[in-house]
């Protein structure tokens, strides 16, 4: 490790929930628990590593950072950072890979199952009486599909996708999935919409996929069909999402994501109120192990970095 004692400033650090270890090399350190975007620049003076979640890293803001050097992000998504500026500027950029592969897949099938099994419906029915009020053992108002036989539609098929088609396999599912590169077994995105009973996206945000899923792909679904978001919510047209349920163009969804968090200013999906709407607060892939992973996995690319072997490096 160098000698070179380096200042390294954390901005958002109540987006990891486990501790982080100390790097095992001279440094300062200074941690916020959130920073938004106009305390950037002040927060980072002086700073030549810097720690971020979700916290925006654009032009305006890294040319009056001439200090920074290493942006190392807390998460795998790195939507939040100008690379192109980075890359202009000699800014190395380092992410988190494949640290969910057990959790994100997990929540993903328990929206799954919640959805394909009427779940929250029939909780919410038993709590308000309505069980209580027929004349035999059982009550069964809401569609009840199994998984086994069923057909799950993958968009995206990285290290995640991956992971959840080799759940999805052992409980009975045929998987079918797309991909913006090619593999043995690729089908096109009008596959998936057309023959798929659950469909899951596993890609990222960019200007190609962005409201890649809208009304005309809600029309060429299944009407039994169910569609899970555990990426991120600008994948979806919202508004149109809202609509397909309502019409009976889609049997259900279930979200993890919405295309602005935290929702402070109300969303269009949080205020449908519909019980085959499933909406959770961007937990996917927060299991304790998942997080203690990601940590030090984090520290790891900065010690890496340090050491002149940057790893995880981000290059477009």
């Amino acid at each position: 490790m160098s000698d070179k004692r380096y200042n390294i400033v954390f901005l958002d650090r109540a987006t990891i929930g486990v501790s982080v270890r100390e790097p095992k090399f001279p440094h300062t350190y200074k941690e916020y628990q959130a920073t938004s975007p106009d305390q950037v620049v002040e927060r980072l003076a002086g700073a030549e590593i810097a720690i971020i979640n979700k916290v925006p890293m654009r032009a305006p803001s890294l040319e009056k950072l001439p200090a920074l050097k290493l942006i190392a992000v807390a998460a795998t998504g790195t939507d939040c950072v100008d690379k192109a500026y980075c890359k202009a500027h000699g800014i190395t950029v380092s992410n988190i890979r494949n640290y969910a592969v057990n959790t994100v897949p997990e929540h993903t099938l328990a929206l799954i199952f919640a959805l394909r099994r009427s779940l929250f419906p029939y909780v919410l029915d038993v709590r308000k009486g309505k069980w209580q009020t027929i004349d035999q053992f059982c009550y069964f108002d809401h569609p009840i599909r199994d998984i086994a036989g069923s057909t799950l539609g993958l968009v995206g098929f990285g290290a995640l996708g991956k992971s959840v088609a080799t759940r999805a396999e052992c409980l009975g599912m045929k998987v079918i999935a797309t991909d913006v590169f090619d593999f043995p077994g690729k089908v096109d995105l009008d596959t998936i919409l057309t023959q798929s009973d659950v469909i899951s996206l596993h890609c990222p945000l960019t200007d190609g996929t962005r409201n890649m899923i809208g009304a005309a792909e809600f029309k060429k679904m299944k009407k039994d069909a169910i569609l899970i978001n555990t990426a991120r919510g600008g994948l979806v047209d919202e508004k149109a999402l809202v609509e397909a349920l309502r019409s009976g163009e889609i049997a259900g969804a279930g979200f993890d994501v919405l295309s602005v968090e935290p929702p402070k200013n109300g969303n269009v999906l949080l205020d449908a109120n519909l019980p085959n709407l499933i909406i959770t607060p961007h937990v996917a892939w927060a299991s304790v192990e998942a997080m203690t992973g990601l940590a030090n996995q984090l520290v790891d690319n900065i010690e890496a970095w340090v050491a002149g072997k940057p790893r995880n490096v981000i290059i477009d």
